[in-house]
C-alpha cells in the first residue's frame, strides 16, 4: 500500500510464525447505527487477524467527521470510554492494518481523510494498487502533495483532481484508473461507500441490523454485532448507502471473478461465510482431500496450532487416524521489545508452540499446516516434534506449494526466499527434517472447493501463489518501480 517501505517492522508484533503468509488488511463500516463507533469497534475486533499492526475509526455526526487512529491492537486503541465518546454519529468506517507495503508509522494508518471539494471523505483499504507508483509519480508532477507512503491515497488524489462533477463520478472515474486488487469502504457526508475490484479478489460483504446497513470484509464481523448477512458485494460493485437504502452501480465491463483462493485455506477466519462457501467446511473438505491424495500409515493426526486445525481434522477423518493435539499454542504471547538475538529468535517458536509430549512420544505422527513460505518455522516445529519422542514425523500442507509472490495485498517474501521455488518436494523434505512431506494438488484444492479448476477457459480463483497465473496487470513491477513488499523474512519477536 505505498512507494516506499520501512526496512524496520513494527517493533513489538507477535507474528513469531514466519512460515505463514502476512495476513491482508481487514475493512468495516456502518450507517444508520445511534452506536456506530462501539459497533465499528466491534467489527475490526472480530477482523483483528486479518492485521495487528493498527487500526483506526472514522465517525460522521451529520456536521463534522471524528477520527483516531493509533499503532497497535483494536483493543489497545478503543478500550478507552473517552476515546470512543469521541467517536460521534451515526456512521463510521474502521480499518486494521497489516502493512505489506507503506511504512508502519501513523500516517499511514486508515482510514485517511481529506477535505475535497464535495466535502470531507474518508476511506479504508484492503488489497494492493499495482499501478500506484506509476499514478504516483504521474500526480506529484501535477502538483499532488502525499501525506503518507500509502497507495489508498492515490485514490483520494485522482479523485480531487477529476473533472467529474458528483462525488460518485468522480469516484467511478478514480477506480478506473487504478489496477490491482481492492475492497474499499468510504465514508462521506450522509453515505457510506464500498467498492471491490472488478475480479473480485479481495472479499466484501454487505449486512443489515435493523435500520443499519453494515459493510465488512468477513461475515464473523457482522456476526459479532448480531447483523444479518445480507450479499457479497459483486466483483467491480460500487454500492452508495444512505439512510434511504443500497444504490448499486456497476461501471465495469463484466469479467469472470478470481476471488483470492487463500482467503479459503488460512486468511479468513474459519466461522465466516466467503463467497457462499463456510471456511470451515471448506478447510475440512481440503484436509480430506489432502488425505485421499497422500495418506500415510501413522498413529495420530496434529495439528499446527490454530490454522492447521478444520484440515487436520479433516485429514483424520477421512484417514480413519485419532486427531490429537500434539502441539499447544500458547494464545498469550503478547508482545516483547526484547532485541532479537540469535538465541531469542530461536526462542520465537517456543514461546508460541509447545509439544504435548504424552501425545507424541513413541508414535508416528502427520503434523498437517496450511502452507510453507520459507520453512524455518516449520523446520522448528518438526524438531520440537522429535524430541517430545515421536518416532516418525509426517507433514502434509493443506495448500498446493507457496512458489511464487503475491502482488495484491498479502505478504510474501520474494521468489528467492519462497521455499518451494527454490526447491522440489523431496528436497524440502529433507531440509525440514521429515520423513515425508505432501502438499495437496492444485487440482485437489479445486475439487475440495467443488469447482472445476477452469470454468469455460477460465481459472475460478486467483491462485497466483502456487501457479503464477497473475489475473491483473502489475504495472508497476514490470516498469521495474514496484518495491519489496515487507517480508516474512524479517522477523517479528
Amino acid at each position: 500500500m505505498s512507494d516506499r517501505l520501512s526496512t524496520h517492522p513494527f517493533v513489538g508484533n507477535d507474528r513469531v510464525d514466519d512460515d505463514h503468509l502476512g495476513e491482508e488488511c481487514g475493512v468495516f463500516g456502518i450507517i444508520g447505527d445511534a452506536e456506530a463507533a462501539a459497533h465499528t469497534s466491534l467489527g475490526l475486533h472480530a477482523l483483528q487477524h486479518r492485521g495487528q499492526e493498527a487500526a483506526g475509526i472514522v465517525s460522521f455526526d451529520g456536521v463534522q467527521f471524528h477520527s483516531h487512529r493509533g499503532m497497535g491492537h483494536v483493543s489497545e486503541n478503543f478500550a478507552s470510554e473517552a476515546v470512543m465518546d469521541r467517536l460521534k454519529g451515526n456512521m463510521a468506517i474502521g480499518h486494521t492494518r497489516y502493512a505489506t507495503t507503506g511504512e508502519t508509522i501513523l500516517r499511514n494508518v486508515q482510514p485517511l481523510f481529506a477535505e475535497l471539494d464535495t466535502g470531507g471523505f474518508s476511506i479504508a483499504h484492503n488489497g494492493n494498487l499495482t499501478n500506484a507508483l506509476t499514478l504516483r509519480n504521474e500526480l506529484k508532477r501535477r502538483g499532488c502533495l502525499f501525506q503518507s507512503t500509502s497507495d489508498t491515497e492515490v485514490v483520494i488524489h485522482l479523485m480531487a483532481i477529476s473533472e467529474e462533477t458528483t462525488f460518485e463520478d468522480r469516484l467511478i472515474d478514480a477506480l478506473r484508473q487504478i489496477e490491482g486488487a481492492y475492497s474499499f469502504v468510504g465514508l462521506m457526508n450522509g453515505a457510506l461507500i464500498g467498492a471491490r475490484d472488478p475480479l473480485g479478489v479481495r472479499p466484501l460483504v454487505l449486512g443489515k441490523s435493523g435500520n443499519s446497513h453494515v459493510l465488512a470484509s468477513e461475515t464473523c464481523a457482522l456476526d459479532i454485532i448480531g447483523a444479518e448477512y445480507v450479499r457479497d458485494v459483486d466483483a467491480g460493485e460500487v454500492v452508495i448507502i444512505t439512510h434511504e437504502g443500497v444504490r448499486s452501480l456497476k461501471p465495469f465491463p463484466k469479467q469472470h471473478p478470481r476471488f483470492c483462493i487463500f482467503e479459503y485455506i488460512y486468511f479468513a477466519r474459519p466461522d465466516s461465510v466467503a463467497e457462499g462457501h463456510s471456511v470451515y467446511d471448506v478447510r475440512k473438505k481440503i484436509g480430506a482431500q489432502l488425505a485421499a491424495e497422500s495418506a500415510v500409515d501413522c498413529d495420530v493426526v496434529v495439528p499446527v496450532p490454530d490454522s492447521g486445525v478444520p484440515a487436520a481434522l479433516g485429514y483424520a477423518a477421512a484417514a480413519r487416524v485419532p486427531f490429537e493435539y500434539g502441539i499447544i499454542r500458547n494464545h498469550y504471547v503478547g508482545r516483547t521489545f526484547i532485541q532479537p538475538t540469535d538465541k531469542t529468535r530461536n526462542l520465537g517458536v517456543k514461546r508460541k508452540h509447545n509439544p504435548n509430549r504424552d501425545v507424541l512420544e513413541g508414535k508416528r505422527v502427520v503434523l498437517v499446516d496450511d502452507s510453507i513460505v520459507r520453512g524455518t518455522t516449520s523446520k522448528k516445529i518438526v524438531e520440537m516434534v522429535r524430541q517430545a519422542g515421536a518416532t516418525e514425523v509426517h507433514m502434509r500442507i493443506s495448500s498446493p506449494p507457496t512458489a511464487h509472490p503475491c502482488f495484491f495485498g498479502i505478504d510474501t517474501p520474494d521468489y528467492d526466499k519462497l521455499l518451494a521455488h527454490q526447491y522440489d518436494v523431496p528436497a524440502m523434505a529433507k531440509l525440514l527434517g521429515v520423513d515425508s512431506l505432501a502438499f495437496i494438488s492444485i487440482d485437489g484444492l479445486y475439487k475440495a472447493l467443488g469447482e472445476a479448476k477452469r470454468d469455460m477457459g477460465h481459472p475460478q480463483f486467483c491462485d497466483a501463489c502456487f501457479t503464477g497465473d497473475y489475473p491483473l496487470p502489475l504495472t508497476d513491477r514490470n516498469a521495474g518501480t514496484q518495491p519489496k513488499q515487507l517480508s516474512l523474512l524479517t522477523e517479528r519477536v
